[in-house]
């Protein structure tokens, strides 16, 4: 059976490697672009916030308990299979509480974590500048702590997952473009094979397969508006405009800085992802941090360019979180484009509208890094569930 990946970020990488593991499955994937010129991916810090996160029930956060977990198991399989060097935090994240807020929010979910068997612990101040000395801040009231949360360098485990996928036998066609998908004739239809792709177009011609799943991004959007019906029977009909309100996917920028202190903040032993506000300081190796990330979306849809204002701000706000970064010097900065469902929960994992062998895993939004894991157990999980 053969399987064409649309996409090759994080998501597209990610299913890669997993259905490269079953047997008899040919899978190819596709990509204008090599990795990492996606643009979300680009964008990420890889802040993986699951167990911390206030989803306690449903999909939301059965996918974030099956990708916390199958983190453990995919960096050192994957560091195994590729000789690579993964950075990959397992020293926790920390979640800083302010003057306001509801501390008795953050209790229930302390007690709903433990009854389901995780770890969550909330620090008064004396705990906070016991075991965290750089935060200092008199706004500060305490912080939840998360030890099974992690954070993954978001390069490196693409560029590992493509290498350990191509090692099982994927085969990876970078420089191609996807013009379109090609929309069963009504003639199809009368034979009983409605909603069946046989074949995608590119800039390289025709590819054939029996499961497509678009992973692609931004680019989704613009894959379902390509879609042109073989005949005139079915551009009459409703699909088109279907799959275009189904697959609305919108870019939202974010920026970050990489800042060089020289020193670590507080105990170089203990050194977790501090976020506040919405604010990620984030440990990367010998007294380097990352500092992000804004959120900015396009106004009247026009094309976002990267506001300084808004990086100096979050720049700002670490600082007052963290002082010893005042003394930090800018190393690089960089944005990148995330994509963002409208009008819907983010991500869209399900069969695309009017095909019943087109998967969309796509518009992950800023949890695309958290969810890779979980989002290509679910493409697995459809493509062998439905042909079991």
């Amino acid at each position: 059976m053969n399987v064409v990946i649309i996409g090759c970020g994080v998501i597209g990488a990610a299913i890669a490697y997993e259905l490269s593991q079953i047997k008899d499955l040919k899978v190819t994937v596709v990509d204008k672009q090599p990795p990492l010129q996606d643009a979300s991916t680009k964008a990420a810090l890889g802040v993986l916030m699951g167990i911390i996160s206030h989803k306690i029930k449903g999909n939301a956060w059965l996918m974030r308990q099956t990708s916390v977990q199958r983190y453990e198991a995919w960096i050192p399989e994957l560091e195994a299979l590729t000789g690579r060097t993964i950075p990959f935090n397992r020293q926790g994240i920390l979640s800083l509480c302010f003057e306001g807020d509801n501390l008795s929010e953050w209790e229930k979910l302390v007690e709903i974590r433990h009854s389901q068997c995780w770890s969550l612990d909330i620090w008064d101040t004396a705990q906070l500048k016991k075991n965290c000395p750089q935060i200092d801040n008199e706004k500060i009231i305490g912080a939840v702590y998360s030890p099974s949360d992690r954070q993954v360098d978001p390069t490196a485990l693409t560029l590992a997952l493509v290498e350990a996928a191509r090692h099982y036998g994927v085969t990876f066609n970078f420089g191609v473009k996807v013009l379109g998908i090609t929309l069963p004739s009504s003639l199809a239809e009368e034979k009983g094979e409605w909603g069946l792709c046989h074949q995608i177009e590119t800039t390289e011609g025709k590819i054939s397969a029996d499961w497509f799943v678009v992973a692609a991004g931004l680019g989704s959007s613009a894959l379902a508006q390509s879609l042109n019906p073989s005949d005139s029977k079915l551009q009459k009909g409703s699909l088109t405009s279907q799959l275009k309100q189904n697959v609305d996917i919108r870019p939202v920028l974010g920026q970050a800085s990489h800042v060089r202190l020289g020193h670590f903040l507080g105990n170089p032993d203990f050194q977790p992802v501090i976020t506040g506000n919405d604010v990620h300081i984030v440990p990367v190796g010998n007294g380097d941090y990352w500092v992000g990330a804004t959120v900015e979306f396009p106004l009247n849809g026009q094309e976002t360019q990267p506001n300084r204002e808004l990086l100096e701000s979050v720049k700002q706000q670490a600082i007052a979180f963290c002082p010893d970064l005042a003394k930090a010097t800018v190393v690089r900065t960089w944005s990148g484009l995330r994509p963002r469902p409208e009008g819907r929960p983010a991500p869209i994992i399900s069969k695309m509208p009017g095909f019943s062998n087109v998967l969309l895993a796509t518009g992950h939004y800023r949890n695309g890094i958290l969810l890779a894991p979980a989002t290509a157990t679910a493409i697995r999980e459809m493509i062998t569930l439905n042909n079991s």
